[in-house]
């Protein structure tokens, strides 16, 4: 499938000590509103997947982390209508603050065999199954 823009979104999967990862639910007005994703965003000109990861943290949950605390984990690659979507998922487990929605998404901590019970971008969904699997 040819003439479709590629988009590259960089996304995390924030695991906290009891192995739970942070999803966010899109809100109302954004494409796929209410759908759950894993937090991060698009990936600006000139900038690094792990800068993007570092800029959207701090502007969408307001908490900070480091280039070395983010590991790739893996990616998906799916084409919706008007899109091909490119997403680097990495794992972090060190960060500083506590996150909280700046962007009125709501935040839930899901254990990885709970998180088929949110509904999710169809990029995302395989992306579970990876992370049970590594957690």
């Amino acid at each position: 499938m040819s003439g479709l823009k590629t988009v590259l979104v960089s996304a995390v999967a924030l695991i906290d000590r009891d192995g739970r990862v942070l999803l966010a639910q899109r809100p109302e007005g954004k494409a796929m509103a209410g759908l759950w994703e894993f937090p991060g965003g698009k990936v600006e000109p000139g900038e690094t997947p792990e800068a993007a990861l570092i800029r959207e943290l701090h502007e969408e949950l307001g908490i900070e982390t480091w280039q070395s605390c983010l590991a790739p984990l893996t990616f998906a690659s799916h084409s919706y209508d008007s899109f091909h979507l490119l997403m680097p998922l990495f794992a972090c487990r060190k960060w500083q603050g506590t996150p909280q929605p700046r962007e009125g998404q709501r935040l839930a901590w899901a254990r990885p065999n709970e998180m088929r019970s949110y509904p999710m971008p169809e990029a995302d969904v395989p992306l579970i199954a990876i992370l049970r699997d590594w957690l």
